[in-house]
């Protein structure tokens, strides 16, 4: 086979390499794969133009020379580590200082009998395989901290919240079908937020939810509230506030409030006065619900006011007293509903009136819930950046979820927090903090999770890794391995260093590419990790797809190292 300029195989017969299909996951073509503890060897047979056959060898994982450096190092040149030896490892090369010996040793009996399927362990120590199969396993050596450990009593203001937007929607907003499904499928995420848009019936006697004055199918209320009740805390316990943007007449307003009461009961929280006067903490509301939304007289305002337009100038005449006491009865009926919608909000919502500025002061007397779009919220940040945290990209929202043992409560950093005459200038350009070093030293699982076919027809992929840090506008930075051709276990062994002014707020996204010289580089994996979240030393970090749900197999093998600038 010849090659291009850039190491690219190209097709005998043509210098177009053919275009790539999504094959179905699959191991169709492997051949005398065997299985050794999650180690995969073998080869895989690639098909030319139905006349003859290439061959392409699985390369079983081998420890980088830092794996065997370490290894070495703690075990004092020894063939095995005993528990011991793996708890100094733990605390010295990878900071976890308060792991014990009953912890190293539980983790000695997890990899032997996982790699050697036995159920009453026969040795208490690790192999430099068994070693490094315990470094490249995601749920014994993962990137970050699984536990919640920020502080959980400050007040709900203090925190970031995840958030969910239209979450009844299956798919986009102007054609899909709205479904109790999309909500659950966030709750089991941990998003704290969920949104729902009530409209009346065609009957106007019913409550729907779905995106308004779109093609989008409805879902009753009843079922969304159902649901909501069912999966609120299955991943995790901290308070979910329900959002409601209603177009509902007052009656229909009652009778959702009824709905809510009946459905939460005891779950349920709002507060005994008319509004809160400062906002309670995630750890006082545990297993609690609330409700925000705007408080109902914004809707008799608006609609005495198009009343007062539509009829005016206005004549009287002799039907008036009568029309006079039908209009007393529908008040008497309508603040009746009122009160009743009134009692279940706990968090009120507005639009901002008399500018930003204003509308992001915070009040002494009460609390709120500021609504505005994603341009008013960017224009906010580079105009007022003193008064709101700058807003962040919806994939780099899931990685910033991911911290505090993914609970959907992110405590702000201090300088977020404090009174507006204290607040920092997010402009300002920072001293270094930290130095944050990533070396990148493998990949492994794409054999397991996809069909040998489905990056290249031809041949096995060609990896490289992108990296980037979000963040402050200084710190921003990315780096780029280079491409590892005809391997489905990349070896990159590329280290790089990122100076962070605002550690506190970045984020490390990864990305893996598969090269492909006349067509877009196909997609092999993502994930984005909160900086402030992770842990030091050798690490196994797990991959996800475009959608953010984790590969069973997919994964990399990196270092990370933090030093502090003084």
């Amino acid at each position: 086979m010849e090659s291009d300029s850039k190491g690219k195989k190209k097709n005998p017969k043509s210098s177009k390499t053919p275009p790539k299909k999504e094959k179905p996951r699959s191991g169709k073509g492997k051949e005398k794969e065997k299985t050794n503890g999650g180690s995969h060897s073998g080869s895989y047979n690639y098909r030319m133009f139905s006349f003859f056959n290439r061959k392409f060898k699985i390369h079983e994982p081998k420890p980088p020379p830092d794996v065997n450096t370490a290894f070495s190092l703690f075990t004092d040149d020894s063939t095995h580590m005993n528990a011991d030896q793996l708890r100094r490892f733990l605390a010295v090369h990878q900071n976890d200082v308060n792991t014990r010996l009953e912890d190293a040793q539980r983790i000695i009996e997890q990899v032997v009998n996982r790699r050697h399927h036995i159920t009453k362990v026969v040795r208490n120590s690790l192999s430099l395989d068994d070693f490094f199969y315990f470094l490249f396993s995601v749920d014994l050596n993962g990137p970050i901290r699984t536990q919640v450990h920020h502080d959980m009593t400050a007040p709900l203001s203090h925190y970031y919240i995840y958030t969910g937007h239209n979450s009844y929607l299956t798919g986009n907003q102007l054609s899909s079908d709205c479904s109790e499904v999309p909500i659950i499928r966030a709750l089991q995420n941990a998003v704290r937020v969920i949104e729902l848009d009530l409209w009346p019936s065609s009957s106007t006697e019913e409550i729907y939810v779905l995106h308004g004055r779109t093609l989008t199918s409805p879902v009753s209320l009843m079922q969304c509230l159902t649901s909501i009740k069912e999966y609120a805390f299955v991943s995790s316990p901290y308070p979910v506030i329900i959002t409601l943007e209603d177009h509902l007449t007052p009656e229909l307003q009652a009778k959702a409030a009824e709905m809510i009461n009946q459905t939460f009961e005891s779950m349920l929280y709002h507060p005994d006065t008319d509004f809160l006067t400062e906002f309670p903490s995630p750890e006082s509301l545990k297993y609690r619900i609330m409700i925000s939304t705007k408080p109902p007289k914004e809707y008799l305002e608006s609609r005495s006011k198009d009343s007062e337009d539509e009829n005016s100038p206005k004549e009287t005449n002799e039907s008036e007293g009568s029309e006079s006491e039908e209009e007393a009865e529908d008040i008497k009926s309508v603040q009746a509903g009122v009160v009743k919608y009134k009692r279940i909000i706990t968090i009120h919502a507005g639009k901002p009136k008399g500018g930003l500025k204003e509308a992001l002061k915070v009040d002494a007397d009460k609390v709120r819930r500021l609504s505005m779009s994603e341009q008013q919220l960017e224009r906010a940040a580079g105009s007022l950046g003193l008064h709101v945290g700058y807003g962040k990209h919806l994939w780099v929202m899931h990685g910033m979820f991911r911290a505090n043992g993914g609970c959907g409560y992110v405590m702000k950093p201090e300088h977020l927090t404090r009174p507006s005459d204290e607040l920092i200038d997010p402009k300002t350009t920072f001293p270094v903090k930290k130095m944050l070093k990533v070396k990148i030293y493998m990949g492994d699982g794409w054999r397991m999770d996809f069909s040998h076919t489905h990056f290249d027809a031809y041949s096995p992929p060609d990896f490289y890794t992108k990296i980037f840090i979000a963040g402050v506008p200084a710190d921003e930075a990315k780096g780029k391995t280079k491409v590892i051709e005809d391997d489905w276990v990349p070896v990159w062994d590329e280290e790089f260093t990122f100076p962070l002014t605002v550690p506190e707020l970045a984020l490390l996204r990864i990305e893996v590419r598969e090269y492909d010289l006349h067509e877009k580089d196909d997609f092999g994996g993502q994930t984005c990790l909160p900086i402030p979240e992770l842990k030091s030393g050798i690490r196994s970090v797990p991959l996800h797809d475009r959608k953010g749900v984790k590969y069973k197999n997919v994964r990399l093998l990196m270092f990370f190292e933090f030093e502090e600038v003084v």
